[in-house]
């Protein structure tokens, strides 16, 4: 892709014109990743999904006739390798690696987990991430400058979760992984960088499961934006990254949160009002909002 931020306004329209260039998505079946397979599809990409569930990978063939679906388990040690390889006879380069995959696995205590399960939560989180990025740098750097890497991270690689500690250690880990690489590769203009989602209505985390009827009218003040995630939301954040339009953006995350982060735990009062103890009457502090 050619470096818009020279060129004249004319050219941004092509910015998100992906037509000739090669993205894998891992856990592109679902959810976010199906998502973002959809967006680069629709821009042209030449698409590739490592996708695990049977049914996901059939569902995503059907939707995207053009990509090519390659039912495995990123996780298994041989896996990034046998992809890379593929990708290498089919296309001879890799434009865009995108690491979606990841999984709260075991939503339990720290102090209750086994230790193999500790492992495996590590290792859906970030261990499989840094095999998968290993294997795919020879072929983002044949593609050359203006190759991208994204990772989908979580907002909980910003702040703490409860019981599902060792997850969150898995997504700082990645921050830390995505803010390095990206020095590394700088200087073969190859740009690293994050997307991290607050919650998001997809069927690892369905909304309609998770949040009971009865507390559903409070969703509009439990994040600033005043809704929980779409998929559709990362999709757009992934084009960005990947694009010309982002081509001076390296080694942050871009926070598709609604807002959640900034809020740190202020919520909207039915007043109208802001509290960090939404749940305690006549405590805590209490700032009035506008209108």
């Amino acid at each position: 892709m050619s470096d818009v931020s020279a060129q004249p306004a004319a050219a941004l329209h092509t910015a998100l014109d992906f037509t000739g260039k090669t993205v894998l998505v891992t856990g592109g079946g679902v959810g976010i990743g199906r998502a973002i397979a959809e967006a680069f599809a629709a821009a042209g990409a030449r698409l590739v999904i490592a996708e695990i569930d049977p049914a996901n990978a059939e569902a995503v063939e059907a939707a995207i006739p053009s990509a090519r679906v390659i039912r495995c388990d990123v996780r298994e040690r041989g896996t990034p390798r046998i992809l890379a390889e593929r990708i290498a006879d089919q296309a001879g380069q890799l434009d865009v690696l995108v690491n979606n995959v990841g999984h709260f696995v075991h939503a339990r205590a720290f102090a209750d987990l086994a230790e193999d399960e500790i492992e495996t939560i590590l290792d859906t989180n970030l261990g499989q991430v840094l095999r998968m990025t290993h294997a795919m740098i020879p072929l983002l750097l044949k593609a050359g400058p203006g190759s991208s890497i994204i990772n989908v991270t979580s907002i909980e690689a910003h702040r703490g979760i409860p019981g599902c500690t060792v997850y969150a250690a898995g997504k700082w880990g990645m921050t830390g992984f995505t803010k390095s690489l990206a020095l590394e590769l700088a200087p073969f203009g190859i740009r690293v960088n994050d997307i991290a989602p607050e919650t998001t209505d997809t069927p690892q985390l369905a909304l309609d499961y998770v949040i009971p009827p009865e507390n559903r009218t409070h969703e509009e003040r439990w994040i600033p934006l005043g809704r929980f995630g779409r998929p559709s939301d990362c999709a757009g954040a992934a084009l960005y990254l990947a694009s010309p339009l982002a081509a001076w953006v390296t080694g942050t995350a871009l926070h598709v949160d609604g807002g959640a982060l900034a809020a740190a735990g202020w919520y909207r009062t039915p007043q109208g009002q802001w509290t960090n103890t939404p749940l305690i009457s006549g405590n805590g502090i209490v700032i009035p909002g506008m209108g």
